[in-house]
């Protein structure tokens, strides 16, 4: 079992950056399949990134490709989320979760139900 903690979340502008981590125990983090999902206030959790046992893969959603890029480091058992060009839109909170995989696998899951575990969320707000 995995415990998932996020980080990073804040109020910022239009057009700024931001970084969110999100720190998890265990000594397999390399079995863990990695995603990132935001909830808006009234919406559904929505899928935002997600990246690959190893890394070599990523998916984005179409409304953050080409502005966020989801990052992991095997070695600090982290999975970082790099957020760019921000938008009020964005404004959310961010999860972290994770997929666990018995055998290497290059999927980098999409769907909320393909996470098992999840973080306790991180604020972003966005203001124009």
């Amino acid at each position: 079992q995995v415990q998932l903690v996020e980080s990073g979340g804040g109020l910022v502008q239009a057009g700024d950056s931001l970084r969110l981590s999100c720190a998890t125990s265990g000594r397999t983090f390399t079995s863990y399949i990695m995603g990132w999902f935001r909830q808006a206030p009234g919406k559904e959790r929505d899928f935002v990134a997600a990246i690959s046992m190893g890394g070599l893969s990523t998916a984005y959603s179409d409304s953050v490709k080409g502005r966020f890029t989801i990052s992991r480091d095997n070695a600090k058992n982290t999975v970082d989320l790099q957020m760019t060009g921000l938008k009020p839109e964005d404004t959310a909170v961010y999860y972290c979760a994770a997929r666990f995989s018995l055998y290497s696998s290059n999927e980098a899951y999409t769907g909320v139900n393909d996470y098992a575990y999840w973080g306790q969320g991180t604020q972003v707000t966005v203001s124009s």
